[in-house]
């Protein structure tokens, strides 16, 4: 049985999505970008977008009974080389421990206040915790 999961974004409703969604032991994330859905705010700095992405991918890995430690892939979208070692100062906090597969591209993305988008691919217990 597939579990969908919602963080709340209107993006979802409106594109057709969910935030992640489980199958059996995986969970998929769908391409998370930085607002705060809370607030809609999208800040300007990378890095605190890079921040939102995580913890709302974070909360959305919880509510499916994981943690970000069971990410097993994680793809990176960034709008230019220059947000690069934003995105890999935060990212690497994360995941330096827990070093999944990875892989980065340069891109263009929905809106242009958007610089990155992070998707990951979690395994329940992957990290043995």
């Amino acid at each position: 049985m597939v579990i969908h999961i919602s963080s709340g974004s209107p993006f979802e409703a409106k594109i057709g999505y969910s935030r992640a969604l489980v199958d059996g032991n995986l969970i998929y994330v769908s391409g998370t970008t930085g607002y705060d859905y809370k607030t809609m705010v999208m800040p300007e700095d990378v890095r605190e977008q890079a921040r939102n992405a995580f913890s709302t991918i974070s909360h959305a890995l919880e509510e499916a009974g994981s943690t970000i430690k069971d990410t097993v892939r994680v793809r990176y979208y960034i709008t230019d080389m220059a947000h690069y070692d934003g995105l890999v100062e935060v990212a690497g906090k994360i995941f330096g421990d827990i070093r999944p597969a990875a892989t980065m591209l340069v891109c263009g993305l929905t809106r242009p206040e958007m610089k990155v988008e992070i998707e990951v691919t979690a395994r329940i217990g992957a990290h043995g915790d």
